[in-house]
């Protein structure tokens, strides 16, 4: 992996971002030397691994099957018999897992006993014996993957968790405004017609259950009779002032806010998916106020829009939510429990895979995902990781930058 030049100058310029200092210098490495010395290559393209006149050729094959090695051994320059060679192949992935791989003769090379699965990115140790001789090579074949210090991940703001279970909550997004439950007003009129002698309170006030609003004297007994609040809640109107007739006009009206209903407009396509009880998350569209909810009332017919309005009733006890705000909701379809699931924040892409990156150590190392179901911030995952991985959640752009800065490469 080409990462011993790439690494520290790109993990310390982004340090140097994070912790405002200085820029590092580093001394500039021609090309020739940054690189490392592309490996020899044979007619089937694999690698040669070459000891005096002894070759043999290592090729990771995937025409129609899954990735295998294949081997073909020459001598002299001249092919040998598939059945006159020993050999034996371990790969030691990171963690110290270690795949070993045996090999049997088929038609001019040797074939692999097992599917070399992604991330192709391991320790090569080759065993080989012909003609009463042994031969071992050893080189790295590491892709994805990089070494960030805990220091640097930490100033880096790189964030990991563990793969494990997790409940996945279908949901559609749906729009609407926010009202007044009908049972949540109460109209202030005079019992008696009569002259307004005190209004007790004005437009917004805050007011409990017998809280006094306004004293009126009665045109026929004359006699003066107080109007108390019916309910908690606040004045939403006000049209009475004191030496003023009352007549039978509205003249307060008592609004209780704690609860809101969100009337959601749901559509054809999403009709048939929501159910009463289903639960909802509301955002109120401008700032980033958030309430619950449950559906509890679905409308029997469409809007002019082809829209069904149905009703959710929202906890607004801390007063946050105002009747008349336009909000966008997440309504729960289905909930299902899954034994292995990861962030959708930690997915990158990686060749031609949607990947996490796996942390051992101070080590980072792609893994390719199966993905399952997708719901919410989770992904569901059916192979590629096992439960109990350590993965990273938050920044993982950042090792995706660094390991492409390095340049590891796919060797087949």
């Amino acid at each position: 992996m080409k990462s011993n030049y790439w690494q520290p100058l790109l993990t310390g310029i982004l340090l140097s971002i994070v912790l405002g200092l200085s820029l590092p210098t580093y001394a500039v490495e021609s090309e020739d030397s940054a690189q490392q010395e592309e490996p020899q290559k044979g007619p089937h393209n694999g690698r040669l691994l070459i000891e005096g006149e002894f070759v043999v050729e290592l090729a990771i094959f995937e025409k129609g099957v899954p990735p295998e090695f294949r081997v073909w051994v020459t001598q002299k320059g001249q092919p040998v018999k598939p059945e006159e060679v020993s050999l034996k192949v371990v790969l030691t992935r990171l963690g110290n897992v270690e795949d070993n791989i045996t090999f049997s003769p088929e038609d001019d090379f040797l074939r692999g006993s097992m599917e070399i699965y992604e991330p192709h990115s391991f320790v090569v140790s080759i065993m080989a014996e012909y003609g009463g001789q042994q031969f071992n090579w050893q080189y790295d074949n590491f892709e994805g993957r990089i070494k960030i210090g805990q220091e640097i991940a930490d100033a880096m703001a790189i964030k990991t968790a563990i793969a494990g279970p997790a409940t996945l909550v279908e949901t559609v997004k749906v729009y609407g405004k926010l009202a007044t439950p009908v049972d949540a007003q109460r109209s202030i009129r005079a019992r008696f017609e009569g002259q307004i002698e005190k209004v007790y309170v004005s437009l917004g006030q805050t007011v409990a259950r017998g809280d006094l609003l306004l004293t009126i004297q009665s045109n026929e007994s004359l006699k003066s009779y107080n109007v108390v609040s019916p309910i908690d809640g606040v004045i939403s109107h006000r049209n009475a002032n004191s030496g003023e007739q009352s007549g039978d006009r509205l003249l307060l009206t008592v609004t209780d806010n704690r609860t809101l209903v969100a009337e959601l407009s749901v559509f054809p396509m999403d009709r048939h998916r929501v159910r009463k009880g289903a639960q909802v998350l509301l955002t109120a569209n401008g700032n980033s106020v958030t309430a619950t909810g449950v559906i509890d009332a679905i409308d029997t017919r469409t809007q002019a829009n082809q829209a069904t309005v149905m009703r959710a009733t929202i906890d607004n006890k801390k007063g946050l939510l105002m009747p008349g705000l336009f909000v966008t909701a997440d309504v729960a379809l289905a909930k299902y429990a899954v034994p292995l699931a990861v962030k959708r924040s930690g997915l990158q892409s990686f060749r031609d895979f949607t990947v996490v990156y796996a942390k051992i150590g101070e080590e980072y190392e792609v893994r390719m995902l199966e993905l399952g179901r997708i719901a919410g911030e989770w992904v569901e995952i059916l192979g590629g990781l096992p439960i109990g991985a350590e993965y990273v959640t938050e920044n993982s752009f950042v090792i995706k930058a660094d390991i492409e800065k390095s340049g590891a490469s796919h060797d087949h």
